[in-house]
């Protein structure tokens, strides 16, 4: 599949809110230059015109799949950002992971920040960066690989894929990972967001969606 062909799918429409499954590939938000202009936004935007301009309360790497929300109106966006805020919202995350972990689960904290000099990388700084914390559990080990489930309790810039690939977290890059690990010739990374949990922010109701992992 191109670049061009990548579609969200649409899980859930009403008045306020919008939940999709972004394919891998797919950037969430409009990056720099005509050529990264399609993305989860402009392609909700083409299905609801009425959309706000700016949507978005987070983000998905551009190579990692699964499930977003975004708000349909400013009154959404605010509620629902208060909620990542205070860290309301639920998600989990399934990925393979390239060797084997030993453990069965775990609690990873560990301070990053953005490398100035390569961008969009992240380095660990205990001193000047910012905490992430990402619960995790094995679920299966097969041919040198193991499948984990996230939970992060954080929500920084890569911050499964750091805590998976670094020494002083799993040690373990996430399969595909072109910043952290390495990717093969058609391989895409594997990791997928597979579990999403807020309020609606009009009605107050607990809203779960799941995602089926694609791999």
């Amino acid at each position: 599949m191109t670049k061009n062909e990548l579609r969200i799918r649409l899980i859930y429409v009403d008045e306020d809110i919008i939940v999709v499954d972004k394919p891998a590939g797919l950037l969430a938000v409009p990056g720099r230059g005509p050529e990264n202009q399609d993305c989860v936004v402009r392609q909700a935007r083409d299905y609801f015109p009425d959309v706000i301009e700016q949507p978005a309360v987070h983000r998905l790497d551009m190579d990692t799949s699964g499930l977003m929300v975004l708000a349909r109106t400013r009154n959404a966006h605010i509620h629902l950002s208060e909620q990542f805020a205070r860290r309301k919202v639920k998600k989990r995350y399934n990925a393979i992971l390239e060797g084997v972990i030993v453990e069965d689960a775990g609690e990873i904290e560990l301070a990053f920040r953005l490398d100035p000099d390569n961008r969009p990388h992240q380095v660990y700084d205990p001193e000047q960066g910012k905490l992430g914390i990402t619960r995790w559990f094995k679920l299966a080990v097969h041919r040198g690989r193991t499948r984990v489930e996230f939970i992060p309790l954080t929500g920084r810039t890569h911050q499964l894929r750091l805590h998976a690939a670094h020494e002083l977290g799993l040690g373990c890059p996430i399969v595909g990972d072109r910043l952290y690990g390495q990717r093969k010739p058609g391989e895409r990374m594997l990791l997928h967001a597979q579990y999403l949990q807020f309020f609606h922010p009009t009605t107050g109701k607990k809203l779960v969606f799941r995602s089926a992992v694609p791999f």
